[in-house]
């Protein structure tokens, strides 16, 4: 444990003081004004930047942790803040303040025959839990989301991104404090036991959701234990078809892009699937590319006699790489790459690449990913791209919320009645 548990006999004694504080915070924010929060994340952004060198001192310990621990190069690239990624936290925060609150939006108004006026309108989800892997920079923008959205938050980081973290979650509570909202509104567990997690996923007197953000194993635990409802964020087994109405140039751009610019991100390209009657045409030409820029090609099939290649095995397929790494599949037509994903895939995000409409559109139509894309790169599945300033994450479940989870996703709605001293029949 680490020196502030020193105040606490056990870890359910420190969980249920964290989750009391939190539900107190959350009654506050709930009625915060639209200027308050703005002020407490603009604040936040200044004391990120304020603090930038102690917070990559401290990602430096936990860069140091990773590789005592093995961590693979994707992971480490997670991991890894310098002052231009801090920036885009910064950037992040800016953005996520400047948005519209959310909290208070009418949804519908109507008026009923026996004189009612209804309206149903968005309201905070109350205190939302984050368990959250080597990313630090989760603990900015979960922070300022759940804040923009009124909710308080009990930040749980990866082990691996403790330091960083820490540094960060000061930075966050500086803000929303200068700005009058309680310190309590975004904690940390300030503790790598794993014991704190178990405790989150019971905590249904103080959490009224969890929020998972990591691998297959992390969201699976949480799934699986959670008493508290749960938004998944499962792993991005992310698939791009070339049609044989395909450019070659967007192909070439988009492909390389949604592959090789940060392959340790979710959005990043696992998985080519290649019409048969492209493969000598636009196949070889993305596959040469895609070796050529230092990508292991897992191919099948025809594909596996491109020079540079290497056999795929049956595990290739539905396997998130989060490295260098692509597996590569000849499909028959739009239908045979639709029944592809639908079996390997985890309804995150997939891509057509096709100037037919009709392929386009049967795609969009048969396929239930959160996030579906024609002639797009796949790493724009980020809510920042979305124009969400940032995301909590992309949620693959159908229920509440899917596909990027920004501050209007971490809201519910209420019903506001009014009436004349209306009476029912």
């Amino acid at each position: 444990m680490e020196a502030d548990m020193k105040d606490f006999d056990s870890i359910p004694a420190l969980m249920a003081d964290i989750g009391a504080r939190a539900k107190a915070a959350s009654l506050e924010l709930a009625s915060a004004s639209a200027e308050r929060k703005h002020a407490a994340l603009i604040g936040a952004a200044q004391a990120v930047w304020a603090t930038r060198d102690a917070i990559i001192k401290a990602n430096k310990l936990d860069l140091d942790y990773g590789r005592d621990k093995g961590l693979s190069d994707a992971m480490m690239d997670r991991l890894m803040l310098d002052e231009d990624r801090i920036q885009g936290i910064v950037d992040g925060l800016r953005a996520v303040a400047e948005q519209k609150d959310p909290v208070g939006e009418e949804l519908a108004q109507w008026d009923m025959p026996s004189g009612l006026n209804i309206r149903r309108v968005r309201t905070p989800l109350g205190v939302i839990g984050v368990i959250y892997e080597s990313r630090p920079n989760v603990t900015a923008d979960a922070g300022a989301l759940c804040l923009k959205s009124g909710n308080a938050v009990i930040l749980r980081g990866g082990s691996e991104s403790f330091h960083s973290s820490g540094a960060i979650h000061a930075a966050m509570v500086d803000g929303a404090a200068k700005a009058g909202l309680p310190a309590d509104s975004i904690q940390l567990v300030p503790t790598r036991d794993r014991a704190a997690v178990q405790e989150m996923l019971t905590m249904t007197n103080a959490i009224d959701v969890i929020v998972p953000r990591g691998g297959k194993g992390l969201v699976g635990l949480v799934q699986r234990e959670a008493r508290v409802p749960v938004f998944a964020h499962l792993e991005g087994i992310v698939h791009i078809y070339i049609d044989v109405a395909a450019d070659l140039i967007k192909t070439l751009d988009v492909v390389l892009n949604a592959k090789t610019r940060r392959t340790g991100i979710c959005g990043s390209a696992e998985c080519l699937l290649i019409h048969k009657d492209a493969v000598d045409t636009l196949g070889q030409c993305v596959l040469k590319a895609l070796i050529d820029a230092g990508v292991e090609v897992r191919a099948e099939g025809a594909l596996a006699e491109i020079a540079g290649t290497h056999k795929a095995s049956a595990d290739d397929f539905g396997h998130e790489f989060l490295d260098m790494i692509i597996a590569a599949k000849v499909v028959d037509d739009v239908d045979d790459a639709i029944a592809h994903i639908r079996k390997h895939g985890s309804n995150h995000t997939d891509c057509i690449m096709t100037e037919d409409d009709q392929s386009a559109a049967k795609f969009f139509a048969e396929l239930d990913s959160a996030i579906l894309m024609r002639n797009a790169s796949t790493q724009f599945a980020d809510g920042g791209e979305f124009g969400m300033g940032a995301e909590i994450g992309i949620a693959t479940g159908k229920m509440h919320a899917r596909g990027p989870v920004g501050a209007a996703q971490l809201t519910s709605f209420k019903y506001l009645v009014i009436g004349d001293g209306t009476t029912r029949a």
